[in-house]
């Protein structure tokens, strides 16, 4: 008698190259923004396009992080993970909200000393047409990484497309400072740095939580558990669905449930039952596996 200990599968070569496109969009957008707001930085010494670049930096580094974590996720399931390595996705997701948090507190700390110290007016021409382009390439960047985090599931890719759709706002309230700095006092330009960081700390909570969730085995929304309840329901033999544990084993839903059937059928007969129990739950987008009970229901 031979024990399966590993569940079967393999990686999925479509979600793979998902995940690469994702990944080089990332890098070398952030790359590139993070050293052009950079220099920019040091030569207007605007605590606003300070914060900002500090931000395209942490997302450099967590793009990084994420192609090495979504390339473990890929792993197929061996003796030392026996149910897969998915949860290496949001665990990636952690250390994205890590970093963003990193840059709200990089960009707090400048603007607080550039508020206590020397304010000064910023030059606009050049750094309005940085940020304005920054923007633009963030928004194109968010529309790209959203697509492919609602087609994969990916919480990870979620963080990230959510972090650029943060930048687009924070380099736009970046583009304010320097205005206001410019035409209303130079106070602004640190203000304004002081708000992008709070927005920064905002998102990292919400992403942040959502990650979280994933990994300590948060429970299924109420209404897929209907949805399972009915489907199972629906299954012809089912007498009744009288437990159901659904919870999340990294992105993706763990079900077990349990269901009644007339006790006199063939054991055969039960276990048809159960396949097609498990068939019909498993179509959910969000369920990857599926443990049915068959618990015999007495007639009279």
């Amino acid at each position: 008698m031979t024990l399966e200990r590993v569940r079967p599968g393999s990686a999925d070569p479509r979600l793979k190259k998902s995940y690469d496109r994702a990944i080089a969009i990332l890098i070398g957008g952030n790359a590139a923004l993070a050293l052009i707001k950079g220099v920019l930085a040091w030569t207007t010494g605007s605590s606003a396009i300070f914060s900002d670049a500090a931000n395209s930096f942490a997302d450099t580094l967590y793009s990084i992080l994420m192609g090495i974590g979504l390339s473990l996720s890929q792993k197929p399931a061996d003796i030392s993970h026996p149910q897969g390595h998915s949860r290496f996705d949001p665990l990636i997701g952690m250390l994205v909200t890590a970093a963003m948090a990193g840059a709200g507190a990089a960009a707090l700390y400048e603007s607080i000393q550039r508020f206590l110290g020397d304010v000064r007016t910023i030059p606009l021409p050049l750094p309005t047409l940085v940020l304005l382009t920054a923007a633009l390439i963030k928004l194109v960047m968010y529309r790209s990484i959203s697509r492919i985090g609602r087609k994969t599931g990916s919480p990870a890719i979620h963080a990230g497309a959510q972090d650029n759709l943060m930048d687009t706002l924070t380099t736009a309230s970046a583009m304010i400072g320097i205005w206001g700095a410019r035409y209303l006092h130079p106070i602004a330009d640190p203000v304004a740095g002081v708000l992008v960081a709070l927005w920064i700390f905002r998102t990292t909570w919400r992403v942040g939580r959502q990650s979280l969730g994933y990994l300590t085995g948060r429970g299924a929304e109420q209404e897929v558990v209907r949805e399972i309840i009915h489907r199972a329901g629906q299954v012809p033999g089912v007498e009744n669905v009288h437990r159901v544990i659904a919870d999340y084993v990294g992105p993706k839903l763990r079900v077990e449930i349990h269901v009644g059937v007339d006790g006199r059928i063939t054991l055969e007969r039960a276990h048809g039952v159960s396949d097609e129990v498990e068939a019909r739950i498993k179509t959910l987008p969000s369920v990857d596996l599926v443990f049915v009970h068959v618990d015999p229901v007495r007639k009279t």
